[in-house]
């Protein structure tokens, strides 16, 4: 048996056409949009992701506006780049492009997000909401995972319903940004979830959970965790993963959380890296900025009438 391979890249292109045609719809209507991305520093990761939304945006015809600090900035100075886009009406979403450097504050800086702004749901506020089952945005990456399974199961013919109900979706990895909405999201698709992080393997136990899982979802951020040893043959893999590899030549490439050569010939499906989740997750990404141009837009039109 050999994995059949979800491709995010078609899947991305089917999503792009979708968002092109609301981003047209807000420009008839005159709804400002705009993508506004604060990075700290030159993380390889953020600069590679920062380098592909600006491309993206700019095929999609959205205004970009990118931020970038000196590793070295304050929490203050972070906190007033954010007031100022907060504050700009030409931007509809702001994306604080992750790692942040040790000394500042991810819970400080994302609350520091206005709520209508915040098109990766960080902020309490949006967060609380998504874990209710009424998200304002949901997260891209977390969002896209499942995009890529509600499509492979279209295509293969499988009922999605039918699927999530006698299916159980097994987490590795509790980041904010994936892990815990990647739970909250099967939650809402009926499906029994477990949660589980990379400490298991430490223990000896990361098997005992992944062996058992139908969706095996992985988004630790470490790159070849989930080996052969730890599916099963019917198993359907989303490896978020994005992982930079130097090799001997000094080129950088990214590798995913999943050791692909050992899991492929064991599991029903696989998403491949790269190619699988992060062209859907640049494109979801507009997505929500294209939805928050009209919560925006809401918003001010609401406080500009008369009380």
């Amino acid at each position: 048996m050999s994995a059949q391979v979800i491709d995010g890249r078609a899947c991305a292109r089917a999503l792009k056409a979708s968002v092109a045609a609301d981003i047209e719809l807000l420009k008839e209507e005159r709804l400002p949009i705009g993508l506004a991305t604060v990075m700290v520093g030159d993380a390889y990761g953020s600069v590679a992701y920062e380098r592909r939304l600006r491309r993206l945006a700019a095929d999609l015809g959205v205004p970009y506006l990118p931020r970038r600090l000196p590793a070295t900035v304050s929490q203050a100075e972070l906190d007033d780049t954010i007031a100022e886009l907060n504050a700009a009406p030409d931007v509809s979403g702001i994306l604080v492009l992750r790692p942040l450097p040790p000394h500042l504050s991810e819970a400080v800086t994302f609350q520091a997000i206005h709520p209508a702004k915040d098109i990766e749901a960080v902020h309490p506020q949006n967060a609380g909401l998504l874990a209710l089952g009424v998200p304002r945005y949901v997260p891209s990456t977390a969002a896209s995972a499942y995009h890529l399974l509600d499509t492979w199961l279209d295509s293969v013919g499988e009922d999605r319903a039918d699927f999530y109900h006698r299916s159980l979706i097994v987490v590795v990895g509790r980041s904010n940004n994936v892990g815990k909405p990647a739970v909250s999201l099967g939650y809402d698709r009926q499906a029994a979830v477990e949660s589980i992080d990379e400490w298991a393997s430490h223990t000896g136990t990361l098997g005992r959970h992944t062996r058992r899982a139908d969706v095996l979802i992985v988004a630790a951020g470490r790159p070849g965790l989930i080996r052969a040893e730890h599916v099963n043959d019917h198993a359907v893999v989303i490896d978020v993963g994005i992982n930079p590899r130097t090799g001997p030549d000094g080129v950088t490439h990214m590798v995913g959380d999943v050791d692909h050569a050992t899991v492929a010939p064991r599991v029903r499906a696989l998403t491949p890296v790269p190619g699988g989740v992060g062209p859907v997750t640049d494109v979801w990404l507009l997505r929500n900025t294209a939805a928050a141009a009209r919560v925006n837009s809401a918003r001010l039109l609401s406080s500009q009438e008369p009380s």
